[in-house]
């Protein structure tokens, strides 16, 4: 038997065994019967079941054709609704027959967020929704989407079965829905609307009813037509068949020829006892899932999420090939229930990579009798235990028209959820299958755990002597829902001392430079002038390089990153890509602000907090710049430490800076050195918030590290100014930035670490002998302007605009600039080693403090 192409096409419709027995017919567009096939089930509402060829759900079908059914009902719902509307627009598809092709629907729309109802509950998910379907076997539907918003707007509502029969499933949906989520229009899609007149009338009313549009994309359409008594008939046909399979017997139609079985498969009809027989060779790959990406829609999957499934799907997929023996002639990818998208691209993507004739289609837990007839759509059965611990108990699953299929190997995809002593028992699905085909490969999906759960999985493990983050107005001039502080507030302990003792202290030894803080340098009015100008010009390139590193950060790190800026100079940066995030995806990113500190390592403590309420893979370290790469290398040490000592693994140690010109990371928005405003000021544009404070007799063992804010300085307070500022040229640079990303994703953004060898021979050729004392970089000479005592200050020659605040404070402190033609930065600030007041400088000339 191969009943792979038997679509009323190739041979005989799949419809004239139940046509004949029953009576039943199928009315309207001549295509029907070649989308279309009749089984029978026992089900007390309706005997009959459409069986679709082209689904991949029942009957194996080449994926490509799959895929593309779904993609062009997508394209001709973008037709309708224009391209306005389509960018708003959210698909939702019903589990579990349509998961797959309400995924190829909002493929052909392009930009649409993807949501499909599940009937696996996930604890600690709320429910945004859910609805009955009427004659299904199994009614229950759940909307759990991660994103509670998901389904919040007025933009169209894009609701996708395979089929409509009589609209009432499509009727309890959108019922349900519009009472929460009240929109103006829905457009309702479906491979086949077999709907009566009366059924489609009914629709309208509706619409009317809500005052609501209803659109209707269907890709043929018609009605079965029941004689009277069809359901007793089936339901007596049905008992009469099962009967004579549960006495040994075949499904093999008494009217019928019997079509050839393959040689390794003797028993195709209803398959109970396949342990009896000599299984197959069966083998597990590792397919390499990229990290943080959805197996599907269960809880929401996004056009960035799509991004990267298509950029991961040739290296997973050679994986699968490698997996396949040679000489393989016909594969089957199985996939398994709800999880029919992922399994559908990596057999859409097989069929491009092999040789051997691919087919696709996915177990299920809807029984529906097998009948060995070329006349009957669902030839053979396979009968397996639920392996994924389903909420309504044990019982039993099942696949159809593997057995006897002629399958020389059988690619089962499951998610991590259904590997489980089930799925691998005797009687399980992978046994079952070996007794049908020589090889049987098994690829497990890692199962989405949305963000929340992380919390309640390690809310054991919590630490609970760590207070919840800091937050604004009590700490910090942000709003309280822009970053939460990973600190402890010392605003009431006396830590500023004047910064020429403060030099001393630190390079004689005698104390670390986070044991005290500098004096708030007060900007006077025409350093205040100059940071507006600055700001008002270079606005909107840091709105283009925010834009860059935070769509790198979610189309690479995770789609739903965890921002942990290093506080100070990363926390604008954190905010920033938060708003970018909301802007561009509605996404409500958390952000935390914590402690690094140079030759002390990152706060301990903060990172108990945050793997105890977030999955530490989620969360991704931001900073303002890069200057030489210390602190890259310094995180990357304590990261290590960290987790050497017991702590929570998973971390990646790689900053996200909005500009590395020293080449120290590979996630940054520009590797140009250019002037960032934020960097020209102190806590007046980071929230009021000093740099951060460890000493030893302020924090504990169980503390977080320490910083001041600064309420008395709110007069000349700009951090919300600043963010304002930059947020509000995000439209203008929508476009680049999409640009930007995709040049730069493909681009080799291997560190060169050039910055820090450009750091060691500036020591060498000044004399300095001590890289901690040259600063490079705009961001990090402003520093040394601002907290350190400068001894002169290298520009590169012809710098312009990005440093007129540079030589402002430099003739303010009374430091040199010196000219340099070769300087990889724009300009690079020096620290005289041995500082002592009245000390000279490699030169013998007096260095200025």
């Amino acid at each position: 038997m191969n009943n792979a192409v038997n679509n009323g096409h190739a041979g005989l419709w799949t419809g004239t065994w139940v046509a004949e027995r029953l009576g039943v017919e199928l009315v309207g567009d001549p295509a029907l019967t070649g989308l279309l096939g009749l089984a029978l089930r026992r089900n007390p509402k309706r005997a009959h079941l459409l069986v679709s060829n082209v689904l991949g759900k029942h009957v194996p079908q080449s994926p490509s054709v799959v895929h593309a059914h779904g993609f062009a009902l997508g394209r001709r719902v973008r037709e309708l609704l224009g391209a306005e509307e389509s960018a708003e627009a959210v698909v939702l598809g019903y589990a579990e027959t349509a998961t797959g092709l309400g995924h190829s629907v909002a493929d052909g729309l392009g930009t649409a967020p993807y949501l499909h109802s599940t009937r696996r509950p996930v604890a600690g998910v709320a429910q945004a929704g859910g609805f009955e379907e009427s004659h299904s076997h199994a009614t229950s539907h759940l909307l759990l989407p991660e994103d509670p918003t998901l389904l919040v707007g007025d933009g169209p509502l894009v609701l996708v079965d395979d089929e409509f029969s009589t609209g009432n499933t499509v009727l309890n949906t959108i019922r349900a829905l519009h009472e929460r989520y009240p929109r103006r229009r829905y457009v309702v899609v479906a491979l086949v609307d077999m709907r009566s007149p009366a059924d489609a009338g009914r629709l309208a009313h509706f619409a009317r009813e809500i005052g609501a549009q209803v659109d209707l994309v269907a890709a043929a359409s018609g009605t079965v037509r029941l004689p009277e008594g069809v359901l007793e008939k089936g339901q007596e046909l049905v008992a009469r068949y099962e009967t004579a399979a549960a006495g040994g017997h075949t499904s093999v139609a008494p009217s019928g020829p019997v079509s050839r079985q393959a040689p390794h498969d003797p028993h195709p009809g209803d398959d109970r006892t396949g342990q009896t027989r000599p299984l197959g060779h069966m083998s597990r790959v590792d397919l390499n899932w990229p990290r943080g990406l959805p197996d599907g829609g269960r809880h929401g999957f996004t056009p960035r999420h799509r991004d990267r499934l298509e950029a991961a799907l040739p290296a997973m997929t050679a994986r699968l090939a490698e997996a396949i023996p040679d000489g393989v002639e016909r594969v089957l990818v199985l996939g398994f229930e709800e999880l029919m998208y992922a399994p559908l691209r990596l057999a859409r993507e097989l069929e491009q990579m092999v040789a051997a004739e691919v087919r696709y289609s996915t177990t299920t837990r809807s029984p529906v009798l097998a009948v060995d007839d070329p006349g009957y759509a669902i030839r053979s059965r396979i009968v397996f235990p639920a392996h994924d611990d389903p909420a309504d108990g044990p019982g039993e699953r099942f696949a159809y028209n593997v057995a006897g299929g002629g399958f020389d190997a059988v690619v089962a995809v499951v998610d991590s959820v259904a590997d489980t002593r089930e799925l691998h028992a005797p009687d399980g699905l992978l046994s079952r299958l070996a007794a049908h085909t020589p090889h049987v490969v098994l690829a497990v999906v890692p199962s989405y755990v949305p963000e929340p759960l992380y919390a309640a999985a390690l809310s054991e493990e919590r630490p609970a002597m760590l207070p919840e983050p800091l937050r604004g107005p009590a700490f910090s001039s942000y709003a309280p829902e822009e970053v939460g502080w990973l600190l402890q507030d010392l605003s009431d302990v006396t830590l500023e001392a004047p910064t020429e003792e403060r030099e001393e202290a630190i390079q004689s030894g005698g104390a670390h430079y986070a044991e005290s803080l500098p004096v708030e340098y007060q900007p006077s009015e025409q350093y205040q002038e100059l940071f507006h100008a600055a700001l008002e010009t270079s606005a909107a390139r840091i709105a283009q390089a925010v834009g860059v590193v935070t769509e790198t950060v979610i189309a690479e790190r995770s789609p739903r990153p965890v921002l942990v800026s290093l506080a100070r100079a990363g926390t604008p940066v954190g905010v920033l890509m938060r708003r970018w995030a909301q802007f561009r995806y509605g996404l409500d990113l958390p952000h935390y602000a914590v402690s690094i500190v140079r030759g002390r390592g990152i706060d301990a403590n903060a990172l108990r907090w945050l793997a105890a309420h977030h999955d530490p893979r989620d969360v991704v370290f931001v900073d303002g710049w890069t200057g030489k790469g210390a602190i890259t290398r310094e995180l990357a040490a304590a990261i290590e430490e960290f987790e050497a000592g017991g702590g929570a693994a998973g971390f990646d140690a790689e900053i996200a800076v909005l500009a590395d010109p020293g080449s120290c990371v590979r996630t940054y928005g520009t590797r140009d050195d250019f002037l960032i405003p934020s960097a020209c000021l102190n806590s007046t544009v980071s929230g009021l918030v000093s740099r951060t404070v460890l000493r030893a007799d302020l924090v504990g063992p169980d503390d977080f590290h320490g910083a001041k804010f600064y309420r008395e300085l709110a007069g000349t307070d700009v951090s919300v100014a600043f963010l304002d500022a930059v947020a509000a040229r995000f439209p203008e640079v929508a476009d680049a930035v999409g640009g930007a990303v995709k040049e730069l994703l493909a681009s080799d953004r291997t560190p060169s670490w050039e910055g820090w060898r450009a750091v060691e021979r500036i020591s060498e050729e000044y004399g300095i002998h001590d890289v901690n004392l040259v600063k490079p970089g705009v961001g990090e000479t402003t520093r040394v302007l601002l907290r350190r005592v400068p001894w002169k200050i290298l520009a590169r020659a012809g710098a312009g605009a990005d440093l007129h605040h540079i030589r402002l404070l430099a003739e303010q402190r009374g430091v040199p600039v010196e000219e340099v033609g070769d300087l990889p930065y724009t300009c690079v600030g020096l620290i005289h080693p041995q500082f002592t007041r009245g000390a000279t400088g490699a030169d013998g000339k007096a260095v200025t403090v």
